[in-house]
C-alpha cells in the first residue's frame, strides 16, 4: 500500500511539474508574441523626436497628433483601408469557397485523372509567385486590367495550399456515406455541397479565411506591380510610400500610427471568425 501511495504521489507530482512547465512555456511564447504589438502601439503614441531617442515602455501623448498629421498628408488613408478590405475579403471568400468545392470533388468523385489532378495541384503549390510575376504582369497589361482589383482577386480562387488543407480536413470529417445518403434523398450536388458540406467545414473554412485574409491584406508585391493610382492602392503600398518619404517629410510617428491602424481590421476579422474555430474544436472533442 505504501509503495502504491508513493507511486501515486510521484505520478501526481510529475503531472503537476509538466503542467507548470507547459504554463511557463505558454506564458513565455505569449509574451514574445504580444510584446512587439505593445512596442508598436507604444511607439504610435510618441512623436518623431521621442522615437529617435530610443525605446520607452511608457506611452506618449502624441497619438492624436500623429493621426491628425497622417490624415493631413497627401496619402489617401481611408481609400487604402477600403481597397485593402475589398481585396482581402473577396479573396478570402472566393478562395475558401472554391478550394472547398475542389476538395469536395476530389474527395467524393471517382474518375481516371483523380490522382494526377491532386498531384498536379500540389506541384503548382511549389512554384513561388515571383517566378510567374513577369508573365502575369504582361497578361494584365494586355488585358488592360492595370489599376484594377480583378488581377488581385480572381487568381486567389486557385489556392493549392487552401485546397490541400480542406482536402485533409474533409477526409476526417466528411464520410462518403453522408453524401450518398443526401443523393438518395434526392439532393442535388450543389445543394449537398452548400447545405451539408459547408456547415461541416466551418472550422476549416474559418482558419483558412483568416490566413487568406491576412496574406492578402499584407500583400505588397503584386499590388505594387499592378496598382499605380493612389486612390486604388492598398495599405501596404501606402505604408511603403510613407516610409520612403524624404528626410524633411519623414515622420516615424505617422508610420507607426498607420501600421497600428492597418492591424485593427485583421484583429477584428480574427475575433469574428475565431468563434467558429472554437466551436469546431468543441464539437470534435464531443464527437471523440
Amino acid at each position: 500500500m505504501k509503495k502504491k501511495e508513493s507511486y501515486e504521489i510521484q505520478k501526481g507530482l510529475g503531472i503537476r511539474t509538466r503542467r507548470i512547465i507547459a504554463y511557463i512555456a505558454l506564458v513565455l511564447v505569449s509574451f514574445l508574441c504580444l510584446f512587439w504589438f505593445y512596442v508598436l502601439f507604444i511607439n504610435a503614441t510618441r512623436s518623431h523626436a521621442d522615437l529617435t531617442k530610443g525605446f520607452s515602455p511608457v506611452p506618449g501623448t502624441q497619438l492624436l497628433e500623429n493621426w491628425k498629421n497622417l490624415l493631413a498628408g497627401t496619402l489617401p488613408v481611408w481609400n487604402g483601408l477600403l481597397n485593402s478590405f475589398i481585396v482581402a475579403a473577396l479573396s478570402a471568400a472566393l478562395s475558401t469557397y472554391f478550394s472547398t468545392m475542389t476538395a469536395y470533388a476530389i474527395h467524393t468523385y471517382e474518375f481516371k485523372l483523380k490522382k494526377f489532378m491532386f498531384t498536379f495541384i500540389m506541384m503548382i503549390m511549389m512554384i513561388p509567385s515571383q517566378v510567374t510575376a513577369l508573365g502575369f504582369l504582361q497578361l494584365v497589361g494586355k488585358m488592360k486590367l492595370e489599376d484594377s482589383f480583378i488581377p488581385l482577386i480572381v487568381p486567389t480562387i486557385a489556392a493549392p495550399i487552401t485546397f490541400f488543407y480542406m482536402k485533409q480536413y474533409m477526409e476526417s470529417t466528411l464520410p462518403l456515406s453522408l453524401v450518398e445518403a443526401a443523393r438518395i434523398d434526392g439532393s442535388g450536388e450543389f445543394r449537398t455541397f452548400n447545405t451539408i458540406v459547408l456547415p461541416l467545414m466551418k472550422p476549416a473554412i474559418a482558419v483558412q479565411a483568416i490566413f487568406t485574409f491576412v496574406t492578402s491584406w499584407n500583400n505588397y508585391f503584386t499590388p505594387a506591380l499592378i496598382l499605380h493610382d493612389d486612390k486604388k492602392k492598398t495599405l501596404p503600398i501606402l505604408i511603403a510610400q510613407l516610409r520612403a518619404a524624404d528626410w524633411l517629410k519623414f515622420d516615424m510617428g505617422q508610420v507607426y500610427v498607420m501600421i497600428a491602424f492597418s492591424i485593427f481590421p485583421v484583429i477584428l476579422v480574427y475575433l469574428f471568425l475565431s468563434k467558429h474555430i472554437v466551436q469546431g474544436v468543441a464539437l470534435g472533442s464531443v464527437k471523440g
